[in-house]
């Protein structure tokens, strides 16, 4: 019989038909019974499950033992790949996420960016427009003098910014 804490050498021997005198309840005599009924693997015996084991040369209550323990290190076996698996799963999720969100991000950069810009051209345009109205005015006098006279606001509501119309 295989030592109660057998080491993961000799599970992974078990489960790959090397070592079945790894397995629980299995000694060097039951291991060539197996080996001639052809179950070399963990595998193999928890196909054959008890019957098959029973007709491979076990006694009932060995078989049984035996079918359990396989079975036992399957279910463990199954529930280690899934959560590895769940776990990978979740990683990629994860990276994804950070991925749409490094993207989002720099997505919103670019339209604040563009946003900027427009607003920058649409002030560059007004002051383009509006230049020519900043400037002192001239006219013609209206009191009979020759010549031109500069026409100098004298209030807020002279100043054509400032006019409504």
């Amino acid at each position: 019989m295989a030592a109660q804490g057998q080491t993961m050498a000799a599970k992974k021997k078990a489960s790959s038909g090397e070592d079945l005198t790894a397995l629980p309840g299995v000694g060097a005599a039951t291991a060539k019974k197996l080996q001639a009924a052809g179950l070399t693997t963990a595998v193999k015996i928890a196909k054959a499950g008890k019957a098959g084991l029973e007709k491979a040369g076990m006694n009932a209550p060995g078989a049984a033992k035996l079918a359990a323990a396989v079975a036992k290190h399957k279910a463990k076996s199954t529930a280690k790949k899934a959560t590895s698996s769940a776990k990978k799963t979740a990683s990629k999720a994860k990276a994804a996420v950070k991925s749409t969100a490094s993207k989002t991000k720099s997505k919103a950069k670019g339209a604040a960016s563009k946003a900027t810009a427009a607003s920058k051209k649409v002030a560059e345009k007004v002051v383009e427009k509006t230049k020519g109205t900043q400037q002192v005015k001239t006219e013609k006098a209206k009191d009979g003098r020759k010549g031109k006279t500069l026409k100098v606001p004298r209030s807020v509501a002279d100043m054509p910014w400032f006019r409504k119309g």
